[in-house]
Parts: structure tokens; C-alpha cells; sequence
């Protein structure tokens, strides 16, 4: 076998966040790309055969990079990054890295992470509405509220609305203690955590007393025109059709929308189409509207998560196919 090496000039400072805990990344490329690393102090050495150096070469450029802008490297980043590395476009990890959306309370930068969510952020600032489709973990939400929180902080709208509508998923609201509002609060609990986590829970609740941020089911909205506000409609496959046409109907003038869903996640009873879905059909010729479809190759949370979205694609794939 031809073997070659090259070595890498690293600060033991990026070695540290590049290699990962027990330096765990660098033996997951090490596996991946079947090369050898070796710590040469304020360098690495890497031995394999020369398209494998060369790749893991440009993997560790490209993580190196990431840690240069004071970002934390986590698996996920490592997995992107060699599956970029393998299709020759790791060029897009540059552009994600520069692409700001804000940073959090605690510091933390909000940014998209794959291609998918790159589009879907680009799509959510240069359109009206936008659908963000696709399943748990893609960051749907989370990055539909950043982008929400970014327009209030700039003044580009006068108010934040969050909604989804509130979906028994086995339980009945009437066995929930307390008003109405507790009872819904449940199924809101997720917007609220993420507003926390990316506002603060002190400017939260200033605003939220003020009337500037308001989170309520999607019952709340019949009736209203929503202008200068930058609205969110979570968990949209939960929605009926007329449910869904009201939301669409309600958007005002200077206001943004994005609705977020899972078509293959529906607690509606049986029988009961989605409004979601009836609307993408319904709408996909609108060119002012975007619609982007995030994959399991989007999923940033736990890589646990990606392989569980991917079994369930797998299995409803062959479900789908034997009822065929």
C-alpha cells in the first residue's frame, strides 16, 4: 500500500477543541477516512494513502477554522464536516460559519449549521411566509425564533406572535388542572423554553408583560390581522385545513410568517386531513412563498437522534411499499 503523510500546524489551544474530549473526533476520522494522526506538539502528523490524507487534511482545516472564530466544535460538526469533505463542498462550511443569525443570552451564536438550514434561514429572509418542513432535531423552530427575535432587536416588526395549535397527543385538555390558559400552557412550553434561552427569561417577561411578544394557542388567532409582526406557526401538521387557511389569511402588512411542521408526526385524529399538507399543495406555485424541506441531514441534535430519523424513514419507506 502507498502510504504519505502531511503535517498540520496547530496551536495546542485549537488541538484541544479540534480533538474533542479523549480526543474523540480525531479517532472518528481517523475511523472514517482510515489515516493515523500523531501529536507533533504544535502540529499533527497524518499517515494514510494520499486520498485519504488529503481528506482528512482538509477536514482538519475546515475544523481548525471553526474553532479560529471561538466556536465550540461538537460531533455533529465533525460529521458534517467529513460528509462535506466527501462531496467536495466544503465550501459551505465557510459560508455557515459566517452567517450570523444572533447570539443567545449566555453568548452562544445562533447560526445554520448544514445546507438545509442555510436555505431555510436565506428563505425565511427574503419571503413573506415561509415553510420550514421537515423532522425533530432540524432546527425548525429554534431557528425560526431566532430569526423572529433578530427582526424585533432590529425593529423591523413591533411584535413577535408564536402559536401552535393545541393538539391532544393522548391526553384530554379537560383532565389538565386549572383555567384554560394553564391547560394550553403545556403544549406552548417548548416556545417558551426556546424564547428563554435566546432572550433571557428577565427580557422575555418584560416584553411579554408589555404585549410585545405574545405566545398563544392558534385558536387565538381567528379573528385578528396581524400586521408588523414577525408570527410563528409551530407544529403546523397539527393543523386543519380551515385552521390553517384562517393562519394564512390573518398575515397583515409588514409582517413575516413561518410555519413549521413534521408531515410524518400528526396527532390529529384519524381521518382528519392536515391543513398542512392540503396548503402545500394548495400554494406551491406562489413564488413569494418559500417552502423548504430540511432531512435527517439537517438533525443537530444528539447524532443518536439522526440514526433514529433515519430507521423510522427506512421502515415507513418499506410500510409504504408493501401497502403499494
Amino acid at each position: 500500500m502507498n502510504l504519505t503523510e502531511k503535517t498540520i500546524d496547530i496551536s495546542s489551544q485549537n488541538m484541544i477543541t479540534v480533538f474533542g474530549k479523549y480526543d474523540d473526533y480525531v479517532r472518528k476520522i481517523e475511523r472514517t477516512l482510515n489515516v493515523t494522526f500523531i501529536d507533533r506538539g504544535e502540529g499533527i502528523k497524518i499517515i494514510g494513502t494520499p486520498g485519504a490524507v488529503d481528506r482528512a487534511d482538509r477536514v482538519i482545516v475546515q475544523l481548525i477554522e471553526i474553532a479560529k472564530k471561538g466556536n465550540a466544535i461538537t460531533e455533529q460538526d465533525v460529521n458534517y464536516t467529513l460528509s462535506m469533505v466527501y462531496e467536495d463542498n466544503e465550501q459551505v462550511i465557510n459560508e455557515l460559519n459566517n452567517d450570523l443569525i444572533c447570539i443567545t443570552s449566555n453568548g452562544k451564536q445562533v447560526k445554520p449549521k448544514t445546507v438545509g438550514q442555510k436555505l431555510y434561514v436565506d428563505e425565511i429572509k427574503k419571503k413573506m411566509i415561509t415553510f420550514g418542513i421537515g423532522p425533530a432535531g432540524t432546527g425548525k423552530t429554534y431557528l425560526a425564533m431566532a430569526m423572529a427575535i433578530t427582526a424585533f432587536k432590529n425593529n423591523e416588526v413591533s411584535r413577535i406572535i408564536l402559536t401552535r395549535p393545541a393538539i391532544e397527543a393522548g391526553e384530554k385538555l379537560g383532565f389538565l388542572p386549572g383555567d384554560l390558559q394553564s391547560k394550553v400552557d403545556p403544549y406552548l412550553r417548548p416556545l417558551y423554553d426556546a424564547l428563554y434561552q435566546i432572550m433571557g427569561a428577565e427580557t422575555f417577561l418584560r416584553n411579554l408583560e408589555k404585549g410585545l411578544i405574545e405566545v398563544a394557542p392558534l385558536a387565538y388567532m381567528r379573528g385578528r390581522t396581524l400586521d408588523n409582526a414577525f408570527i410563528v406557526l409551530d407544529e403546523a401538521q397539527n393543523t386543519t385545513p380551515p385552521q390553517m387557511k384562517m393562519f394564512l389569511t390573518r398575515i397583515g402588512f409588514g409582517s413575516k410568517a413561518v410555519i413549521t411542521g413534521d408531515i410524518t408526526q400528526r396527532d390529529l385524529p384519524v381521518g382528519q386531513k392536515s391543513g398542512l399538507n392540503e396548503a402545500l399543495n394548495i400554494i406551491n406555485n406562489i413564488n413569494e412563498i418559500g417552502i423548504v424541506k430540511l432531512s435527517n441531514k439537517d438533525v443537530v441534535r444528539h447524532p443518536l437522534v439522526q440514526k433514529i430519523v433515519e430507521a423510522y424513514d427506512i421502515y415507513e419507506d418499506k410500510e409504504s411499499n408493501r401497502k403499494d
